[in-house]
Parts: C-alpha cells; structure tokens; sequence
C-alpha cells in the first residue's frame, strides 16, 4: 500500500469516525477510531488520524493514577 492510500485508510489501525464528540480541541476534521471497548477494559486505546493541515488545541488528560494519556506517532510528523 502507498502512503496516499496509508494515510486515507487511517495507517495500520484504519480511519474510524469524524471525532465529533471532541472537535472542540481541534482545528481542522480529525478521525477517531476505537480500538477497545471502555465497558470491557481499564485501558482504553484509540487511533485519531489528523487530516493535512488539523491542528490539536492544548489540554490536558486528568487520571486516577498514573499517566493520562500517551500518544505514539505510527505516520507522519508531530510538533509538541
């Protein structure tokens, strides 16, 4: 697969929906994928694929304990 079609597909974890319910800490569309099921496990994963140009507002993931979240870059290229 070339990257023209990696990255329409949402890379290796696919597209997912438009991320409707958290477009207010984006500029831009972004996607979002789920990848477990929040009712079966303490560990929620996701894929969120940014469309050229989507830029994520700053803000903060709160936790019970521990981290609040940890982002791993699969394609392309991220400032923070």
């Amino acid at each position: 697969m070339d990257i023209k079609e990696y990255k329409k597909h949402g890379g290796i974890f696919g597209l997912g929906e438009p991320n409707n319910a958290y477009a207010q800490y984006f500029i831009g569309q972004s996607y979002l994928n789920p990848l477990t099921d929040p009712s079966k496990t303490n560990v929620f994963l996701a894929n969120v694929t940014f469309e050229s140009g989507c830029r994520n507002n700053w803000h903060i993931h709160h936790a019970k304990s521990g981290g609040g979240q940890l982002l791993i870059c699969t394609a392309g290229s991220g400032w923070y």
